[in-house]
């Protein structure tokens, strides 16, 4: 598949998306005066996560149409009289709102379930610490057409563990509760991963299997529409 195929394809795919997260983004909000006034807390940490994820994302395609605009994935700006591409910009912005996003959802099972953080939870905190501290490090050179090896991996293992430890926290405690809407949450978050780390560990050697990206996209709407349809108690979208 020729590499400006594959770009304007997966930028078309993900204006998709970012129309679809945003249009329940902006129902959620809309629909926070409905929400019993316990829950309310909870439903707005869900609004805050998924409009984080929406902007950090929207970032990340945007700066992408931008530079398929002024000449392609190897275009940039000049930021301080530093040239700068458009894709490294919306992949750095994408990196640090998935982070934060999992710190919301840590958060969220907290309130959701009435549980401490405990080690474990702390520990996860740590991770996205890391990771962030990870981004800023000039070894990332965001400006590379492709990511640097091994530390592309190695930068993402902090975001695995966030992601898969809050997932097993959102699991154990929901099936135990028979909780039906955050064991389904906890299960699209499994299934998101179960893309997600093939590409990671996969894609500098087997491009194609980027598209793994389109399923692992797809859980985070399930997982809004989710949320959407019984955090604030609406009948259908």
């Amino acid at each position: 598949m020729p590499a400006n195929f594959r770009i304007w394809f997966e930028t078309s795919f993900n204006i998709l998306y970012l129309s679809s997260i945003w249009w329940l983004v902006v129902l959620m909000y809309k629909n926070l005066p409905k929400v019993d006034k316990k829950t309310l807390p909870l439903a707005e940490l869900i609004v805050a996560a998924f409009a984080l994820l929406a902007l950090g994302d929207s970032g990340h395609v945007g700066f992408r149409i931008l530079a398929l605009i002024f000449g392609g994935p190897e275009s940039s700006l000049v930021i301080a009289g530093e040239s700068i591409r458009w894709i490294g910009l919306g992949t750095l912005a994408t990196t640090a709102t998935v982070t934060i996003f999992y710190v919301l959802v840590l958060i969220i099972w907290k309130r959701r379930f009435n549980k401490t953080y405990g080690w474990f939870g702390m520990f996860l905190f740590l991770m996205a610490i890391i990771r962030m501290v990870m981004t800023m490090l000039p070894i990332n050179n965001w400006n590379a057409s492709i990511p640097a090896q091994p530390w592309s991996t190695y930068r993402n293992i902090p975001l695995m563990i966030q992601g898969l430890g809050v997932a097993y926290l959102i699991l154990r405690d929901a099936i135990n509760q028979k909780d039906k809407t955050f064991t389904q949450i906890g299960c699209m978050i499994l299934v998101s991963f179960t893309f997600f780390i093939p590409v990671i560990l996969f894609v500098q050697k087997i491009p194609l299997i980027g598209m793994l990206m389109i399923p692992k996209t797809l859980a985070y709407i399930a997982i809004a529409v989710i949320a959407y349809k019984n955090v604030f108690k609406t009948e259908s979208i």
